[in-house]
């Protein structure tokens, strides 16, 4: 192969890496802005005015309510609670604790995530105790997806000690007429759980930081293309 025809593809394969990479930069700047955005309308949603539960019932969109703050009256259901396994807050290991809430004067039920509770390791079939008062009740938090799901192997059990919970399924097993959403909730903890949920962030930093690896390798190829075929090339030429 000629030296000249060695110039060119070097040049060719250089340029479409160098496209390849800096579109790869643009696409994660675009994601970020994406998620800035949506960090925007969620911090948006939270400043917005308190809601009541009964919204759940009458929401056309469901998800244009998630992060709003919500106070909700009625009454648990605490023979339907469930404590999802392998959870943490704080970095140690637990249970997340969900109870139905039946909403006051309506047949619908909103699950509630009401904090997190550490987990018996002598014996990892045990149930933590959690005071679930009867009667009427008012939780604060705010409207939330459904806790998200680890890796679970085979089917979900149908005990109160659980890998994952479906709402759809959980709906079918309980017969509750339960809201699309679930609340977090929030505030001072009168029943022993802990409530330190982590912020919501939605990633911001993780697109620019891969925006800076793409830009980083775009420019360390156009350095390395600049000093092998145009430097070199110039340094090894007669004087």
């Amino acid at each position: 192969m000629s030296e000249r025809l060695r110039f060119w593809l070097v040049t060719m394969a250089a340029l479409l890496v160098l496209a390849a990479t800096a579109a790869l930069g643009r696409w994660q700047l675009g994601r970020a802005a994406e998620k800035q955005a949506l960090q925007a309308a969620i911090d948006e949603r939270a400043q917005l005015p308190v809601l009541d539960a009964s919204s759940l019932a009458g929401a056309v969109d469901a998800d244009m309510l998630l992060h709003r703050r919500v106070e909700a009256v009625g009454q648990w259901v605490g023979g339907r609670t469930v404590f999802l396994d392998n959870r943490q807050m704080q970095g140690r290991p637990g249970f997340f604790v969900l109870t139905p809430l039946r909403l006051q004067g309506s047949e619908i039920s909103v699950l509630v995530q009401r904090g997190w509770v550490p987990r018996n390791f002598e014996d990892r079939t045990r149930v933590p105790q959690i005071d679930t008062p009867g009667g009427t009740v008012r939780v604060q938090g705010r409207i939330a997806p459904a806790p998200g799901k680890l890796y679970e192997m085979g089917q979900s059990g149908t005990g109160p000690i659980r890998q994952n919970l479906d709402l759809a399924q959980f709906r079918a097993e309980t017969g509750l007429a339960l809201a699309a959403v679930s609340i977090q909730q929030t505030g001072a903890s009168t029943d022993g759980l802990s409530r330190d949920w982590p912020a919501i962030n939605t990633g911001v930093e993780k697109h620019y930081g891969y925006a800076f690896q793409w830009f980083g390798l775009s420019a360390l190829i156009a350095a390395l293309y600049v000093w092998f075929q145009i430097v070199r090339r110039f340094k090894r030429r007669p004087r």
